[in-house]
This record gives structure tokens, C-alpha cells and sequence, in this order.
């Protein structure tokens, strides 16, 4: 069995994750959507986390304290049950799982690319399925959002706009960032983010809850029975990609609309 630390291998910054995100996560990982905005008592039939007494004890409001048994659980998602045998029952790596998923969505990347960076692939996947399946009145929303007020309309130039804010950092691309996973998020769960306390952001957010409802359906909703639990693993391994990336954001900044 590995050690927690072996566990937590490459995924120690969500240690510094807020405990409503790790909330999210876990709630993706262990039960999914909940149904009619009604608490969601229902697990995954194969998770085993539930029943062990650090998750009984701590769950909803320390999520921390058990973060390494709730990744090991993630692990075990992310392989079939005959595979996990040999690796003493822990599933594979999270840099295998990330792959797995970037392929299984046909996300190109270099083998020798680090996680971090084939995160950022997946993450522009989605965003960019979400914005090519918008409206022409949601990309004028999103371009209004992000002050770039459209007086002559034309699809293409407005796609090419909202690619570059996403690629030019700063707090336009964490805006886009924030609604896109918010969105997937809430599709998958039925809650979203906790939002930062920002207007401009709220907006968008909601903006972004059409276009991203047919993106995910039509491409990001996997199921495969004979296979890795890809509506774990999916959902769970971008909701930990946006978490690496805001990670490296001043919330400071962020309230003030300056990040």
C-alpha cells in the first residue's frame, strides 16, 4: 500500500485548496450530481471512503483531513478493478490519469509534456468546445464582460478575441477560466464554485451556463462501462487543473478585478 505521501505525489498543492473546492471534489468523486437541489446521500456503488470513520468525522467542513484517503479513492477510479490488484490496490498515477483523459477527449500533447502543462491543454479543450458552441448573443455577452463592447458582429473575430483574453493571463483569463469550470462543475454536480466576491465575474459565470451545458454534453459526458469510471475521472481531473492554475493567482487581486 502506498503511503500518503506517495498518494499525494504530484497533487500537494491541494493542501491549499479551500475547503469548499475540496468539498466539490469530493462530491464529484464520491457521489456526482445531486437531484433537484435536494442533499445528496447517495454513493457511487463501488467508492469506499464513505464508510471509513475519518470521513464520517470530518465531512463537509474539513475535507483536509482526509484528502490523502480521497485521492487514493480518485486513483482507484481512474483503473479497472484487475489493475489495481497489482498496484496493491491504489490505481494508477495521477499523471496517468490525466492522460488518459486528455486522450480520451482528444487533447494533443507532447510525451514528454509535465502535468501541469498537459493540464492546460485539457483546460483549452474545454474552453475552447464551450465558446465554439455559444451563440452570437452569448459571445457579445462574454466580450462585453471582459470590456470589449462588439458594434459590428462577426462570429469569427469574436472566437479569435475571447482565445486570446483566455491566452493573455491576467484577470479577463481567470474570468474565462472561473466560468467555463464553474459551469462543468455544476453540470456534473449540480452546485458551482464559490465564486469570488466580484460582479464582473457572477456575470460571466452565468453566461457561460448555456453554452457549456451543450459543450458537455455533446463531448465531455463519457460513459464507459468497461473501463475507467471516465464520469469521475473527467470532471474530477479539471476541477484539479483549474485548482493548480488559480493556485498561482493573489486573491487579493482577484477582488479587485487587477489579477
Amino acid at each position: 500500500m502506498a503511503t500518503d505521501k506517495n498518494i499525494m505525489e504530484g497533487l500537494e498543492f491541494l493542501n491549499n485548496a479551500s475547503n469548499g473546492d475540496l468539498l466539490n471534489l469530493c462530491d464529484t468523486i464520491l457521489k456526482g450530481k445531486q437531484k433537484d437541489n435536494a442533499p445528496n446521500d447517495s454513493y457511487r456503488l463501488t467508492e469506499t471512503l464513505s464508510v471509513k470513520e475519518i470521513y464520517k468525522t470530518n465531512y463537509p467542513d474539513n475535507i483536509k483531513a482526509f484528502l490523502p484517503e480521497l485521492v487514493g479513492e480518485f486513483r482507484c477510479f481512474g483503473g479497472n478493478t484487475i489493475m489495481n490488484l497489482f498496484r496493491g490496490g491504489n490505481g494508477p498515477s495521477y499523471s496517468e490519469i490525466l492522460r488518459d483523459v486528455a486522450k480520451r477527449n482528444k487533447v494533443s500533447f507532447n510525451s514528454r509534456a509535465t502535468d501541469e502543462m498537459v493540464e492546460q491543454y485539457l483546460l483549452q479543450k474545454l474552453f475552447d468546445d464551450t465558446i465554439m458552441s455559444a451563440s452570437d448573443d452569448e459571445l457579445k455577452k462574454m466580450l462585453e464582460e471582459l470590456g470589449m463592447p462588439v458594434t459590428q458582429f462577426w462570429r469569427e473575430a469574436a472566437i479569435a478575441a475571447l482565445m486570446v483574453a483566455w491566452k493573455c493571463g491576467g484577470f479577463q483569463s481567470y474570468i474565462l477560466l472561473v466560468s467555463v469550470v464553474n459551469a462543468m462543475v455544476r453540470f456534473f454536480i449540480g452546485r458551482g464554485l464559490s465564486l469570488a466576491a466580484n460582479a464582473g465575474l457572477t456575470r460571466m459565470a452565468s453566461i457561460f451556463m448555456g453554452p457549456v451545458g451543450i459543450a458537455l454534453t455533446t463531448l465531455w459526458t463519457i460513459v464507459d462501462i468497461a473501463g475507467p469510471a471516465y464520469r469521475v475521472t473527467v470532471p474530477a481531473v479539471i476541477q484539479i487543473a483549474y485548482l493548480r492554475r488559480s493556485s498561482r493567482i493573489d486573491p487579493k487581486l482577484l477582488l479587485e478585478g487587477k489579477a
